[in-house]
């Protein structure tokens, strides 16, 4: 399939970068701490910014510094273990870095060590947690990306693997989501993709294999 298109904005964990195991064993010990009664790893949960769920966990508010900052440490720690995910290196490594950025929940610590731990190259418009008031599922990160490119979102691709993420890119009003991976079946993706295996980006011209898709 052939799309045209301006730019492509990527989320990082679970469409670029295999962050999960490390992921999940960080929030499991936050969680024996701060929120035995939560089990993190579940799909709702999936590509929203550590910080809002720290808020929406903790029992006070006054313990929001201190629940936050551990999470952050717990996977700042394990970022190196971050592994690239099927055709991420080869996607980014050839697209003009003018042509695309990535748009993380992450904050900027964390999103950088990740990124750089797979052997993707940093994006010069990287967009993290820390750059919008408000995270995914509001369209805050994909409008920032697309400005930062300078182009319109309604231009612009959304790689997504998260329900969270693509309702986001919905609401910033992207030209198409591309689901990545078997979650995004559940979200509002347009089309559906195993991986990146396969997928070129000339800067206007946007290809993805047919044999790629799951939708």
């Amino acid at each position: 399939m052939k799309f045209y298109a301006s730019a492509l904005l990527f989320d990082n964990d679970g469409v670029l970068v295999d962050s999960h195991a490390s992921a999940a064993a960080a929030w499991k010990k936050w969680c024996s701490k701060y929120a035995p009664h939560i089990n993190w790893d579940t799909d709702d949960n999936a590509g929203v910014r550590a910080e809002d769920k720290v808020r929406e966990w903790i029992a006070s508010p006054d313990l929001f510094e201190e629940a936050n900052n551990y999470i952050n440490a717990l996977e700042q720690d394990s970022a190196n273990e971050t592994l690239p995910l099927p055709g991420a290196v080869e996607l980014t490594t050839n697209t003009d870095p003018k042509f695309w950025t990535i748009c993380t929940s992450a904050n900027a610590n964390l999103g950088r060590a990740r990124i750089a731990a797979a052997g993707i190259p940093v994006p010069p418009q990287l967009v993290t947690g820390d750059d919008v008031k408000r995270g995914k599922p509001h369209p805050d990160p994909y409008l920032l990306g697309a400005e930062k490119l300078g182009f319109a979102p309604d231009d612009c691709v959304v790689f997504e693997d998260a329900i969270a993420g693509a309702e986001a890119a919905e609401a910033a009003g992207v030209g198409l989501i591309v689901g990545v991976g078997p979650l995004a079946l559940n979200g509002v993706a347009d089309i559906v993709v195993k991986d990146l295996t396969g997928i070129t980006f000339d800067g206007e011209l946007l290809y993805i294999p047919d044999n790629n898709r799951l939708r």
